[in-house]
């Protein structure tokens, strides 16, 4: 039984009776008298818990006229260990993201579990000594920009944006009502409806060179257009209308990517050679692309010619490179 168990049982045998024996407490919890009397300090000092010693009933109790007219509970938010330490990694997780983005407001949150953790059988120092969180290819973007993104998509008020686009090379100034933000592969992303081009669009929140919060009311968009449009195909920029790829890897690569989901509406086998078969939706070609090139020979695609035949040009002017 952890620190975080034992706490929590303590206090629900102290609620459960008039008053507890200490001998009641070594038995059921299977502890030395000294382990129970940590325990009972750390309710005491830290839990601010009014336990006190009853002489006439011989037994530890909580102070009625300490609690006032509502019984005593334990904090508010009370987690076992497990419970913690996945908020921690959660916490880390966000911090990597983007550091100082949340500080401010999850500093108080921190705080208690950390006070939480401080009886628990592994310290915060130590969880953190050996959870480590790596993030890959993360763009940088300016934490003001993305404040006001928020405040724009929460409050449901349009934007004004500035917005660089990479494959032009040009800047735009648009309209846009917020619709998500969303986090994948370690940057961030703006689902918004464009009122420039009257239609649904995802923007690299990096590229947003300014915001500017407008006192118009946002289009709304409901929940089953927009994944209509964004979920169909693979990839962060995807749409509506989709085309079926059909990819075959080597016996392999395949001991890898038959563990991987692409897409949630994948279909895959293999065949007696061992070769891993591949199909999934998708409607931009760029990203996907990317992800077949990666696997370099251990890859082909079998279908659409479409797509095949981009992924044989890009081969193609790689080669060049090097001759």
């Amino acid at each position: 039984m952890s620190n975080t168990e034992r706490i929590n049982h303590i206090n629900q045998m102290l609620n459960a009776r008039r008053a507890v024996p200490i001998q009641d407490f070594l038995e059921e919890l299977e502890i030395s008298k000294a382990t129970f009397k940590r325990e009972l300090d750390y309710m005491r000092d830290r839990l601010h818990a009014p336990i006190i010693w009853d002489p006439e009933l011989r037994g530890y109790r909580y102070d009625k006229e300490a609690e006032g007219a509502h019984p005593y509970e334990l904090p508010g938010m009370w987690f076992n260990d497990s419970e913690v330490y996945a908020l921690l990694i959660m916490e880390h997780m966000l911090e990597d993201l983007q550091p100082g983005l949340l500080t401010p407001h999850i500093e108080p949150l921190r705080t208690h579990i950390r006070a939480l953790l401080d009886s628990s059988d592994h310290s915060v120092e130590e969880i953190q000594h050996r959870i480590r969180i790596l993030p890959m290819a993360a763009r940088h973007y300016r934490l003001d920009m993305f404040e006001e993104i928020c405040q724009g998509l929460l409050a449901r008020k349009r934007l004004q944006i500035s917005q660089y686009s990479r494959q032009r090379d040009e800047v735009t100034q648009r309209d846009i009502s917020p619709q998500r933000i969303i986090h994948y592969r370690d940057n961030w992303y703006l689902d918004a409806w464009c009122h420039l081009r009257n239609d649904l669009r995802t923007f690299s929140i990096e590229t947003i060179q300014s915001a500017t919060l407008l006192n118009t009311k946002a289009k709304s968009v409901s929940d089953k257009r927009l994944d209509a449009h964004f979920l169909p195909g693979y990839g962060i920029f995807s749409g509506a209308k989709t085309q079926q790829a059909k990819l075959r890897f080597t016996p392999e690569r395949a001991r890898w990517v038959s563990g991987e989901i692409w897409h949630p509406d994948q279909k895959s086998h293999s065949d007696k050679d061992g070769y891993y078969f591949l199909e999934l939706p998708y409607s931009n070609e760029h990203e996907l692309i990317m992800d077949i090139l990666k696997y370099g020979p251990d890859i082909e695609v079998l279908e659409p010619k479409t797509l095949r035949t981009s992924v044989k040009k890009r081969l193609q002017t790689t080669l060049n490179h090097y001759k």
